[in-house]
């Protein structure tokens, strides 16, 4: 009986010489503004992907060039906390470096840069690296930026929690040299087969892998949408550890039904000295147990549903040589961030800013790349990226919160009076660069939550928030599954409608329409925003709501329940 055959990724990988490929040759080659297909498989691992601008794409064709090819590279940055004087490098990057004149935040509590020429990109890597900050796994088959509660020193225990966000991210890099050889201009190695990958093995993890963690009552980081998750615990004021959740994740493909996203699973308490050995064996089961013939089934959500949950957890237990204890009791209550001015316990000030889809950049009156450049030259304290897109400005002593909300308002990051729908809201970048995108998303978004804001004040309920979210293309980065609202583009303005997945992220959606228009979505959300004012029950969220009068069914079980 002749072996199976793998996934053509996995063929890449186990060339690739532990994740270094012809990269270097590549980068090296002036003919071209892109590397090989390899390459650009093999390039994820480093935090870069290939891109080219699509809006350009047939007028190249017609002019017998090749696509205009850049790249965009993200940063890995546990839990989203960097310095003022970080944040100053990653400005003058951007500036320097990339042709889009902007830094993007993430909804993996990072930033990212687009736009950058292939030339620029080993100079770009090493002025991060001057900057203490790398790409190290951003991208790729491996566990990627490590999510965590980024509101500062809201309690002693999530300056405890952000170290264990650092840690797990710093354990769970790979061995390999070949980040610090290609960029970094170090030492080969003169033998790559002698080089151990403890964790990840030769061929690494079957498909990507997320971590968050979440502070209750916070769920900010949508510690369910991720396939490892922990949610901490704490007893008297000090944390004594975590409920771990496994198996969720976003992505899902148009009309494969065995295709689907999923939330994660309880898996029980742990003590929180015990967190590296339950993620090791999390994640060295998924690589052994993980599907290596369909990547669209690679996911670690498709381990616990093709294994089953009890063999799973078995396994997990098994390999930490720890059992799970029973789960906490735990409440999450919002997924939002918390703006303007906070205090925290150590009587330090924080200014969060709304960052619509996450994109700094400089426009007429509203200068917020400028403005987070000035504020860093005089800030002492941090700048914290949130999953939803954010900025948070914290350690502000009360001496210079004046100065620092004066700055802010004078370019544009402050004043706008915004609604919680808005808030609340998340999109991908979508055209023209990613490759994937079907329909457009962050530059359509604001616009259309304009809409969907005007039939919120139609039907009188404006200050009740609803989660809205959009993408363009089913991988789902801005979690649209988890949303009340999600648009999931299907083709050039055309989406897929989701709703029911309730307000604190632990249920998702579930399609109610297929392959429609700006015009069918509103007369859709006008009609049902109208019952929502009238029938709602008092404290009923709006995915609540859409789901208790029958509008869509539960999703419980999203392996039976998402598609039928």
């Amino acid at each position: 009986m002749s072996e199976q055959k793998l996934a053509a990724n996995e063929y890449i990988k186990a060339r690739s010489r532990h994740l270094r490929g012809t990269i270097e040759a590549g980068i090296a080659d002036p003919v071209t503004g892109a590397i090989s297909e390899d390459d650009v498989q093999v390039l994820k691992f480093h935090g870069t992907y290939m891109q080219d601008d699509r809006d350009l794409r047939n007028e190249r064709k017609e002019q017998k060039l090749e696509p205009l090819y850049s790249f965009m590279l993200r940063a890995r940055v546990p839990g989203g906390v960097c310095s003022a004087e970080q944040w100053l490098a990653v400005d003058d990057i951007s500036r320097q470096l990339t042709t889009s004149n902007s830094i993007r935040l993430t909804t993996r509590q990072t930033f990212q840069y687009h736009g950058i020429p292939k030339r620029n990109l080993k100079q770009l890597v090493q002025g991060l690296d001057r900057a203490t900050l790398d790409a190290i796994a951003a991208c790729g088959d491996v566990n990627r930026n490590v999510m965590c509660n980024p509101n500062p020193v809201q309690s002693e225990l999530h300056a405890e929690v952000y170290e264990i966000a650092k840690h797990l991210s710093e354990h769970m890099l790979p061995h390999t040299q070949a980040y610090a050889e290609i960029w970094l201009d170090k030492e080969k190695l003169l033998s790559t087969e002698e080089e151990v990958e403890p964790i990840y093995g030769d061929t690494y993890l079957p498909r990507k892998f997320k971590m968050a963690v979440a502070v209750p009552p916070d769920n900010d980081v949508d510690v369910y949408t991720n396939d490892f998750g922990l949610i901490a615990i704490e007893e008297n004021g000090q944390l004594v550890g975590f409920n771990l959740t496994a198996g969720g994740g976003m992505g899902s493909t148009h009309g494969e039904v065995e295709t689907f996203p999923r939330l994660a699973d309880d898996f029980g308490f742990i003590n929180k000295e015990d967190v590296i050995k339950f993620a090791e064996a999390v994640v060295t089961t998924q690589r052994d147990w993980g599907n290596r013939v369909n990547r669209k089934r690679a996911r670690l959500k498709y381990t616990i549903v093709d294994h089953g949950y009890d063999a799973f957890k078995a396994e997990v237990e098994k390999r930490a040589g720890v059992k799970f204890q029973p789960k906490r009791d735990v409440v999450l209550r919002d997924r939002g961030d918390r703006f303007g001015w906070v205090k925290g316990i150590d009587d330090q000030w924080h200014l969060t800013f709304f960052i619509e889809c996450g994109r700094i950049k400089d426009e007429p009156g509203k200068m917020l790349q400028t403005g987070l450049r000035e504020i860093a030259k005089v800030h002492k304290g941090d700048f914290r990226m949130t999953a939803n897109q954010n900025m948070i400005i914290a350690g502000v002593p009360a001496s210079e919160k004046d100065r620092i909300e004066a700055m802010a308002r004078e370019y544009g990051l402050l004043g706008d009076l915004l609604t919680t729908t808005r808030e609340h809201s998340i999109a991908c970048v979508a055209l023209p660069t990613c490759p994937l995108a079907m329909a457009e998303s962050e530059r359509y978004f604001p616009e259309f939550m304009t809409k969907v804001e005007a039939l919120q004040a139609k039907h009188g309920i404006s200050e009740l928030p609803i989660v809205v979210r959009m993408t363009g293309c089913p991988n789902g980065c801005a979690r649209p599954f988890a949303a009340e609202i999600g648009l999931v583009g299907k083709a050039p303005g055309r989406y897929n409608l989701y709703l029911g997945a309730n307000f604190e992220g632990t249920r998702l959606n579930k399609m109610v329409r297929e392959n429609i228009q700006e015009a069918e979505i509103l007369e859709d959300l006008d009609g049902l925003f109208g019952r929502y004012a009238s029938e709602r029950n008092a404290d009923e969220s709006f995915g609540d709501f859409v789901v208790r009068v029958g509008v869509v069914k539960a999703v419980i079980d999203a392996a039976k329940d998402f598609h039928g």
